[in-house]
């Protein structure tokens, strides 16, 4: 087994920035190399890992580039979703035509495609490759999560009974980059780019520890989806000044709330019931994610912005915008709460080190791409239970080959 991993990355952004910091938390891995489109931001994020001092980083200019350098031993694909496929095709041409050894594994950032269809294809190409796959989904990984859950399976499903309710939720004001908003780029509006995470909580709560993820079966689904903020007039001039001219929420709006409710049977045939909503509308310090799960003598509840460190700033405190309280930080002043160390209780430390320490040794990780298609049939499942208005048996007929209005431009608000 090598005792490090050089990992190279494909995209530049947000969510890219957040996996390097988390690499200060991770002993297995040396950050080698970024690819991005825009060759300027590529340099960016170089000079911002070198900051960190996570690894002897340098910016490539393809893709094939990156991956042929043996350097470079396992991909992280943190690229945006309309780019998912191309990405992962030249990667694995290139991987192909290695002269030395072989990559390790590749990694993919949530959801894994923009719908069933193409999600299946991502998984096939990494499966004709033989290549080591895992589903980057941090809410997973979340310190208060895994461990709240191994607690009360322990302790109180060992005693009393399993549990049979979780709940979970993530809400924010809004994505940060045009393409987020646009339905045909990302696969749809808030469902697609956040519920991946909110569904993949209640199903993990809701399976024992050491479960295989058909411990528990979806067997019907109910959904709803709705622009509640950001087609309100005032809130599309806002998006549009601040997004430009490729995001026209009066032409081509997608949904900024959506609420499931999947319902599960377990191994003996008993009914489960996981709830999950998510929303680019909330008010409040910044980004919020909540979890419930309750059994019959014992319930577990979390909430990110419940911090141990507050901080407080009166009106004489000014100062421009950021993110240093908080993810998506709505205010400077007043009361506000601090999330310290966001990519540890996030789960992005945890996540990180689990991947590589799994490519390192050979082993498949807890998360591969079938779960991202797993995770994808369920959202596809939501948007046709919204789209009909009613609670479909799961799964519905043509989920394969579903796209939803959404994800087309053809959704119109009620």
């Amino acid at each position: 087994m090598s005792e490090r991993l050089g990992v190279g990355f494909v995209g530049s952004g947000f969510i890219t920035r957040f996996h390097l910091q988390s690499f200060l938390g991770v002993r297995d891995i040396d950050v080698r190399g970024i690819w991005s489109p825009n060759a300027g931001r590529a340099r960016e994020t170089v000079a911002y890992a070198r900051s960190l001092d996570v690894g002897d980083v340098k910016a490539y200019r393809s893709i094939t580039e990156m991956v042929r350098d043996p350097a470079i031993q396992a991909v992280w694909i943190c690229g945006p979703n309309h780019a998912r496929l191309a990405n992962l095709e030249e990667l694995v041409a290139a991987a192909a035509s290695r002269k030395r050894n072989g990559l390790l594994g590749v990694a993919c950032e949530k959801p894994l495609a923009r719908h069933v269809g193409e999600a299946r294809k991502v998984a096939a190409i990494v499966r004709k490759a033989r290549l080591n796959h895992g589903y980057l989904e941090n809410q997973l990984f979340a310190p208060a999560i895994t461990q709240g859950r191994s607690i009360l399976w322990a302790r109180g499903a060992s005693l009393t009974g399993r549990p049979y309710l979780a709940r979970a939720a993530e809400e924010h004001s809004g994505p940060h980059m045009p393409w987020f908003w646009q339905g045909t780029l990302q696969g749809g509006g808030v469902l697609n780019d956040m519920m991946c995470h909110s569904v993949e909580v209640v199903r993990f709560l809701l399976t024992p520890p050491g479960a295989t993820r058909d411990a528990i079966r979806p067997v019907r689904i109910s959904a709803r989806i709705a622009s509640l903020k950001w087609t309100r007039p005032e809130y599309t001039r806002l998006l549009a000044r601040q997004m430009g001219k490729m995001v026209d929420y009066r032409r081509r709006p997608a949904e900024d709330f959506a609420s499931v409710t999947i319902e599960y049977e377990d191994e003996a045939g008993e009914p489960l019931v996981g709830e999950a909503s998510t929303s680019w509308g909330f008010v409040g310090a910044g980004l919020r994610i909540t979890a419930e799960l309750l059994g019959p003598e014992y319930s577990m509840s979390l909430n990110t912005l419940d911090s141990g460190l507050r901080l407080f700033f009166s009106r004489q405190v000014t100062g421009k915008q950021g993110e240093d309280l908080v993810e998506k930080q709505n205010a400077e002043t007043g009361l506000m709460p601090v999330v310290a160390g966001e990519t540890a209780v996030y789960g992005y430390e945890a996540e990180n080190r689990h991947f590589a320490r799994a490519f390192l040794r050979g082993e498949t990780p807890m998360l591969t791409f079938d779960d991202g298609v797993a995770v994808m049939q369920v959202l596809m499942a939501a948007y046709q239970s919204a789209e009909q208005g009613r609670t479909l048996s799961f799964p519905p007929r043509g989920l394969d080959r579903f796209i939803p209005a959404v994800g087309r431009g053809a959704w119109r608000p009620r």
